[in-house]
């Protein structure tokens, strides 16, 4: 179900006439950057020269339709080792209810360069359902975590 691309750290998969691409040279960085920034209820407002630093940083995962035009987005702030976090998830509306958001997270989870991570954090609002099938849970201990907001 994987394929590689030319280089190893990329990978691209291929499923119902979609493709998912970790190549960050085939987003299309404008409709990633006006979605998240205008669309997404968790990035709203930000800055969009922050967006593009973070995704720059970032482990980033194209969604793209059978006409080349990308529907979705997912990205992973990772040291390659320890720990990944998922951000960013989202899924076109018209592209919807077809388990692309879903399949996105699954293509991360399954990235050669993260199989060793054991440990995989991300935050949502409204889609628990979604990454519960992709194996994530409530934090076991939510007590332990603490964060620090600007």
């Amino acid at each position: 179900m994987l394929g590689q691309l030319a280089n190893p750290d990329f990978l691209e998969v291929r499923r119902d006439g979609y493709v998912i691409s970790s190549n960050p040279s085939n987003l299309d960085l404008e409709y990633v950057v006006r979605f998240l920034t205008t669309e997404a209820y968790w990035s709203q407002g930000i800055d969009p020269a922050l967006i593009i630093k973070a995704l720059k940083n970032s482990l980033v995962l194209g969604l793209f339709d059978g006409t080349g035009k990308q529907v979705g987005f997912a990205r992973v702030i990772t040291d390659y080792a320890l720990f990944a976090y998922l951000r960013d998830v989202f899924v076109d509306e018209a592209h919807r209810g077809r388990g692309l958001g879903v399949w996105i997270t699954e293509t991360a989870l399954a990235h050669p360069r993260l199989q060793e991570v054991p440990s995989w954090m991300l935050a949502t609002e409204d889609a628990h359902g979604v990454y519960e099938k992709a194996g994530f849970h409530a934090l076991r201990h939510p007590e332990w975590y603490m964060q620090r907001l600007r």
